[in-house]
């Protein structure tokens, strides 16, 4: 009977305190709280806050808000953005088939001008077939000058395939990506055109002479050439883009690159000796050098691009001072070249007329 009577809560009003007595055996917590039986006395517990809410990763966010696609919806949107880059390609062949013949007499200009030097008379290129300048003044010229046109919408339809895969602030720089891109096309072809073709030319023209060799030059090996020597180039002028493309996607580290450099400078090396039109040391390092420098400024571009991901600054003042100082040197080098015919020989002082 005694176990029973145990068990059988108190009637109302029972075994509670008195009001000013304290609760024996228990702590009584003075805030807003939920009473609860414990022990033999009364006891307080403050009320339970709810959790509080999970901290999201501004990455994880933006993962969240990227666009998933299939296999096939890749497929489909690689295949439009190729149809689109034609569509603008074959717009800009139009416009260059239309200013054919003066782009002709642009592009055969170096040949002109390096045979009046080695003083061949007459200073012009030769038909051997029919169809050759039909095929070449009106067909890949255009086709050509066509692919320089529209590098701009080409390189916009790469990063806009490329794009959905990327961060929502990454994404902002379609502008400026696009912009170098095919500002560094164009550049690479203009240095090819201007400078490393011509001197590379007249000495190919003029290597023979005095061995009564009379340059004969067809319009087709003269034009194949042009076409590897300036595509050549513009490719390689990519390299900076590349570079900072593969450390956006987070397949290279600036760290790697700067401890491979060495390996770098070999294979740049390489591809100069591949695309140089003559095999004399002088011209190579004219190809070289430009590749080499274009090698660091894609590595400062990736270091620059970490930097920003880890929250550090860059200090643009020295990269701006010492960018000014190399294009300074640089720019040097070419008014000399362009306007007064200064070029490198093999033999003390090294530098001529």
């Amino acid at each position: 009977m005694e176990d029973d009577k145990q068990g059988v809560p108190p009637p109302e009003g029972e075994g509670l305190p008195e009001a000013g007595h304290p609760v024996p055996d228990a702590e009584v917590v003075h805030t807003p709280s939920v009473e609860v039986m414990a022990g033999s006395g009364l006891i307080r517990r403050p009320p339970m806050l709810p959790p509080p809410p999970p901290v999201v990763d501004p990455e994880d966010e933006e993962e969240d808000s990227m666009l998933r696609m299939s296999f096939m919806e890749h497929l489909e949107e690689l295949r439009s953005r190729i149809i689109k880059a034609l569509y603008g390609l074959a717009v800009a062949f139009v416009l260059a088939l239309v200013f054919a013949g003066k782009l002709w007499d642009i592009i055969s200009d170096p040949a002109i001008d390096a045979l009046k030097h080695l003083h061949v008379e007459p200073p012009q290129l030769a038909q051997l077939s029919p169809m050759e300048a039909f095929s070449i003044i009106w067909v890949e010229l255009p086709l050509l000058c066509s692919v320089f046109i529209a590098s701009p919408w080409i390189v916009y339809q790469v990063w806009a395939f490329i794009a959905p895969g990327l961060y929502k602030k990454e994404r902002r720089l379609a502008l400026p990506f696009v912009l170098l891109t095919a500002g560094l096309f164009i550049g690479g072809g203009c240095f090819a055109y201007f400078l490393a073709f011509r001197y590379g030319l007249e000495f190919l023209l003029g290597i023979g002479m005095s061995n009564n060799v009379r340059p004969v030059v067809s319009i087709t090996e003269y034009f194949d050439l042009f076409v590897n020597v300036t595509l050549g180039v513009g490719l390689v002028f990519e390299m900076p883009v590349l570079i900072f493309l593969l450390t956006l996607l987070r397949l290279l580290s600036p760290r790697f690159l700067l401890r491979h450099s060495r390996y770098a400078i070999l294979a740049i090396v390489i591809i100069a000796a591949i695309i140089t039109p003559t095999p004399d040391v002088f011209n190579l390092m004219l190809f070289a050098v430009p590749m080499c420098l274009l090698y660091y400024v894609g590595v400062f571009s990736g270091l620059a691009l970490v930097m920003r991901r880890e929250g550090r600054s860059v200090p643009w003042r020295k990269v701006l001072l010492i960018g000014f100082s190399v294009l300074l040197i640089i720019g040097a080098i070419v008014f000399g070249m362009l306007h007064y015919h200064v070029r490198l020989v093999p033999k003390w002082p090294y530098i001529t007329r």
